[in-house]
């Protein structure tokens, strides 16, 4: 039984008067019987979860069925315990107070020089190893020393005994442990019923004559946990023993709590007490889609459509009509066989009034393929002195089957050699190419095929991950430069420091014209003391001392003053005017590293767009390098979906593989995608499987409908025709029968 934290986990018991036509919920590997489908998540959700721990091995981290599953694998290892160990192990683990590694580690080192009867090992003899086989046991001494000697047999070459001798230990080799440590560990745990110390079963004591008293400074510790193990027993038993006799002190305690009962007002019946489970966390999605129900949560589904049948084969003839039209188109190159359309494949089987030029020409390439690894049908053409052509080939269709003897087959001998092939059941057609398909699958010119193309499917991959690596790294680079020229140089930042140098230009040309405020334009003394030297303007007393003249008159000063103001306004004037042209020149540098920036980033958007265009390429040629074909996953009822490259449809496939149907509309690819819960795994995986390949799928499927559109819309057009004209010529052979192998070589 599998441990949850460290200790033993019950199974919910059944139910009671379960019918016999009742639903209920099992678990399939505890048999646990659930009536309510919350407590069945749960439960089962619970052992899905790494938290249990096997009983056996000690490992942790493991769901229950693992832990289920160790445990028996455990077992059966103790099972081929080797049965002369056991009693030796059992006296080293009794009353051993170590971990269970060092133990284990003793152990292993004590009894690595045992051996047993029967026990095939090597011996040094004559300084040589020579083969021997354990005949007897000797023992020489106490079984506390542990020493042995053995009597051996030393083997020649058919294993025969050919001397006998009596070694030491010492002088024999075992190649292998006798025990592994995960064995004994195992066995360890499996005799045991504590840890601390190590105490084995009774019955294994008493089987093989173990000692259970245990030693002076470990009995009050083992007392203590076998006290601690009965103590709910124990108490129940003393207090009825209590009572039987007489006690007084628990009488009085009785009374006592009698009282205290019939004074306190009567409590509400309790419900049981409900054994303690685990937390359990809530469901993670996804899970196993046939246990998903509907939540309040979901989205609105859309309701599934419903897949199209109309095939022209038999439904059971489907599965092989596709796989041996997927291999032909697929390994075309190989073949030398033209790719034909899956309608003209199916038209070709079912047709029954002449010989096929596509059938033929299938059949050609396939015996071609198969020929060249087929002894048997080598030598039985060599004596018919007959070469395989397009012209003979059923001839050599006869001579293959009787060479390999492909006994459902020969059945369709005799129609085949009278030259009426077409006549054949599309069952026996499809037999046969599926028998020559799967010849061809193993033969060296496919198997060179496939070498092939795995090699170049690796080679694409790794050019492909080397360029989206250097691509990245590029990135990396151009956006920590973008982001060291945005943060030394912003735009917005420019912009409000000119508009901020403007103001302050403003502001200066107030200030100059509060400096004359006078109506007749006379200039405060303050105003003119405060001439700026820095202009290289005199002020009004250097003006007085030059002329020397203390007297001048109202009107020279007022002149002066005025002077003095125009002087300091056009060197203000020219400040600005420098600072304008500086924050010009400044803004012209600044909308050119834009434009740089702007055209830098073009180039890089370009330089994008060609990687992903050559990525696309490189995914194209990936493609073209076909292995196989898998599905793109299975729904909640495990029907599988395949996609083929060069037919416009998805097709659907039962579990059971006896039914087929297929999806040609991208409004019904649209709802099937909008149908899958994605609470469940595998509809999950679908979605996103039909969501990857969606417009590689919708694109086929978009073609298909046009070109069948066209088709109709040519016959229509030539029947209209055919009604103006009272004669017509023979109409030109069209579709499958038209077709034309432009690659055989």
């Amino acid at each position: 039984m599998p441990l949850f934290k460290r200790k033993p986990f019950p199974l919910a018991e059944p139910p009671e008067d379960v019918k016999s036509n009742e639903q209920v919920f099992q678990i399939r590997f505890t048999k646990e019987i659930f009536r309510d489908y919350q407590e069945y998540l749960e439960r089962i959700n619970l052992y899905r979860q790494r938290v249990w721990i096997c009983k056996v091995s000690g490992k942790t981290n493991l769901t229950y069925e693992e832990a289920l599953v160790s445990e028996r694998r455990a077992t059966e290892k103790v099972q081929h315990f080797p049965k002369e160990l056991i009693g030796p192990v059992l006296r080293m683990v009794q009353f051993k107070t170590l971990r269970v590694k060092e133990l284990v580690s003793k152990i292993s080192n004590s009894i690595k020089d045992f051996y047993l009867v029967g026990e095939e090992v090597t011996g040094r003899k004559k300084d040589s190893i020579i083969p021997c086989k354990i005949l007897k046991v000797i023992q020489e001494v106490d079984d506390e020393d542990g020493t042995f000697k053995y009597e051996v047999g030393w083997l020649d070459k058919n294993k025969k005994v050919t001397d006998t001798s009596i070694e030491n230990a010492e002088a024999l080799i075992r190649k292998k442990p006798l025990v592994t440590q995960d064995v004994l560990k195992s066995f360890i745990r499996e005799s045991t019923l504590s840890n601390t110390p190590w105490v084995i079963h009774d019955e294994l004591a008493r089987k093989y004559r173990i000692s259970t008293d245990p030693p002076e400074d470990l009995k009050d510790k083992i007392v203590k946990q076998e006290k601690q193990h009965n103590q709910p027993n124990d108490v129940n038993k003393s207090a009825a023993q209590n009572l039987e006799n007489g006690d007084p002190k628990s009488k009085k305690r009785k009374t006592k709590e009698t009282e205290e009962l019939e004074e306190a007002p009567k409590p509400k019946k309790k419900k049981e007490k409900v054994e303690e489970q685990p937390k359990v966390e809530p469901i993670k999605y996804p899970i196993e889609d046939s246990l998903v129900q509907p939540g309040p949560d979901d989205p609105v589904f859309t309701e599934r459509p419903c897949e199209a049948t109309d095939f022209l084969t038999p439904m059971d003839c489907v599965g092989d009509i596709l796989m041996v039209w997927d291999f032909c188109t697929s390994f075309g190159k190989a073949l030398h066989l033209w790719p034909f359309s899956l309608e003209d494949f199916e038209k070709a089987i079912e047709y029954t009034e002449g010989d096929v030029t596509l059938l033929a020409e299938t059949h050609y390439a396939l015996l071609r393929i198969v020929a060249k690894d087929s002894s048997a049908y080598q030598d039985l053409i060599q004596k018919r002195k007959s070469k395989l052509s397009i012209q003979n080939w059923q001839d050599h269709l006869c001579y293959f089957l009787e060479a390999e003897e492909v006994g459902k087959l020969l059945a369709h001998l005799e129609t085949i050699k009278s030259g009426v092939y077409s006549e054949l059941d599309p069952r026996a057609k499809l037999d046969i190419l599926h028998e020559l398909v799967n010849r061809a699958i193993t033969s060296d010119v496919i198997r060179g095929q496939l070498d092939e193309y795995i090699e170049e499917r690796h080679a694409l991959a790794a050019t492909k991950r080397e360029e989206q690596i250097e691509e990245s790294r590029r990135k990396k680079e151009h956006l920590k430069q973008l982001n060291g020229q945005s943060k030394d140089d912003p735009d917005e930042n420019a912009t409000k420091e000119i508009g901020d140098n403007d103001a302050a230009m403003d502001a200066s040309d107030t200030e100059v014209q509060k400096c004359a405020p006078g109506e007749n334009g006379l200039v405060s003394d303050d105003a003119v003391r405060e001439g700026s030297n820095e202009n290289g303007v005199k002020d009004i007393s250097e003006i007085h001392y030059e002329n020397g003249d203390g007297n001048h008159s109202q009107t020279t000063l007022r002149q002066a003053a005025l002077k003095q103001k125009l002087d300091v306004k056009a060197a203000e004037e020219r400040e600005k005017e420098m600072a304008r042209t500086e924050e010009q020149k400044k803004m012209q540098e600044k909308r050119k590293a834009k434009a740089e920036i702007i055209k830098e980033q073009k180039l890089w958007e370009q330089r994008a767009l060609e990687i992903q265009k050559r990525q696309e390429q490189l995914d194209r040629e990936i493609e073209k390098r076909f292995i196989r074909t898998n599905s793109l996953g299975t729904d909640k009822a495990y029907n599988r979906y395949w996609f083929f490259r060069r037919e416009g449809r998805l097709f659907v496939e039962k579990q059971d593989s006896t039914w087929w149907g297929y999806y040609s509309a991208k409004e019904e690819l649209d709802a099937l995608i909008g149908s899958l819960n994605l609470k469940g795994e595998r509809e999950r995986a679908l979605q996103r499987q039909l969501e990857k390949h969606y417009l590689k799928i919708s694109t086929a499927m978009q073609r298909r409908s046009k070109d069948i559109a066209q088709k109709f819309a040519i016959e229509e057009a030539a029947l209209r025709r055919s009604t103006r004209v009272r004669s017509q010529p023979k109409a030109a052979a069209t579709g499958f029968l038209a077709y034309v192998n432009k690659n055989r070589g």
